[in-house]
């Protein structure tokens, strides 16, 4: 499938915690743009995804929160987590084809993958990925009180806290890489930047109006 069939999409990809959600909410209000949030997609995308398609996504729905985030290093977690992966992801370009497309729709998530959403692209001006720091990103889970909220349903809550902020860290990394391999646009996020200025970088990214106050 060309770009064609979704020119009238625009793309907030990036690691957790970087402040997609509302920097996509707010340029959608301003900009008059229907807001598509894939991370409301993932349940129904689950269940619609059968095993010979989604194989990594059955694992992980098998396994304990133990195994999941205590008993696995955050090496293998990337690798093995399978939004991740991109399993599922022809479902998220079914649903934005669904849509009307005489009205501009603004999708995020981090399952959004670089690799995945290029082909899809008229112009690099169309995506762009967030990219928080650590400092940031953990900054964020407790200013939003998440920073426990998977890491305590373990065990070992100190370690499954270490292992799931080392897998967000190197999956990062790896947008990173995606986005320089394919030439895409990203924003590397930290502090001090704050919602305002975040919310201007990424209309300027994707050539829209920037909200104020």
């Amino acid at each position: 499938m060309g770009g064609r069939a979704l020119a009238h999409v625009r793309w907030i990809g990036g690691g957790s915690a970087a402040g997609k959600s509302t920097t996509a909410a707010r340029l959608a209000a301003e900009n008059g743009l229907h807001l598509h949030r894939t991370d409301e997609t993932m349940s129904a995308h689950a269940r619609r995804c059968p095993p010979r398609r989604c194989p990594h996504l059955r694992a992980f729905a098998a396994m304990s929160m133990d195994e999941r985030w205590v008993h696995r290093s955050p090496r293998t977690m990337p690798d093995t987590f399978h939004w991740y992966r991109g399993e599922a992801f022809d479902l998220v370009v079914e649903d934005l084809l669904d849509l009307p497309a005489d009205r501009g729709v603004l999708v995020e998530g981090f399952r959004l993958l670089p690799h995945l959403v290029a082909p899809l692209l008229t112009g690099p001006e169309r995506a762009v990925w967030l990219l928080p720091t650590p400092r940031f990103r953990r900054a964020a889970l407790e200013a939003r009180g998440d920073l426990w909220a998977i890491a305590g349903r373990t065990g070992d809550p100190p370690r499954a806290l270490a292992n799931l902020l080392e897998r967000d860290r190197l999956f990062t990394d790896r947008l990173r890489e995606q986005t320089r391999r394919h030439g895409l646009r990203a924003i590397e996020v930290d502090a001090p930047l704050d919602g305002q200025q975040l919310a201007a970088q990424v209309a300027r990214s994707l050539g829209l109006r920037a909200p104020t106050g």
